[in-house]
């Protein structure tokens, strides 16, 4: 029989394995766009740009990176309890300020700050909805719902790409 402990500690390596996994997918998902040819995007799709005019595409985009980001707040509330939300949001905000930078360097798309704005709101929603849960629900049972939403969300990622997405690279 398995103490709470115990039940603790699988729990703690699950997070952290989904966090790991969540966060290679999404790395490949915005750099990449699900594309297996890294290097002929890397190559063949050279297009640098910079865009500081904050809100100024699409609506559709900038909800998709906003909801894309919900996981990244949940799944750092069940990793990190011992640091503050405000240090889970700079994390946040540094791994998207990374990413766009990363972008620009590889010049494999446009840096763009409303990216940065949205993944960070959007990470701010999943810390939000993680301090909500706090206070109403167990924390174990919270922290293994995440990782079990979070697991299947990835795995309909993952479906979608192999089976519906055609990516245009």
């Amino acid at each position: 029989m398995l103490t709470k402990d115990n039940k603790r500690n699988r729990l703690d390596s699950l997070s952290t394995v989904v966090l790991a996994i969540y966060l290679i997918l999404l790395l490949w998902l915005v750099l990449f766009k699900f594309s297996f040819d890294i290097i002929s995007v890397l190559q063949d799709h050279q297009s640098r740009g910079f865009n500081l005019i904050p809100f100024t595409g699409q609506l559709k985009e900038m909800v998709s990176n906003l909801v894309v980001f919900v996981p990244f707040g949940l799944l750092l509330g069940t990793n990190f309890k011992q640091i503050t939300l405000w240090q889970k949001l700079a994390i946040i905000s540094i791994f998207s300020v990374a990413v766009e930078m990363i972008q620009f360097v590889l010049a494999i798309g446009v840096t763009d700050i409303t990216d940065v704005a949205m993944n960070t709101l959007g990470g701010l929603a999943g810390l939000l909805l993680y301090k909500i849960g706090e206070k109403r629900i167990d924390s174990v049972k919270k922290d293994y719902s995440i990782n079990i939403v979070c697991i299947l969300l990835m795995a309909l990622f993952l479906v979608f790409r192999f089976f519906i997405l055609r990516v245009k690279y």
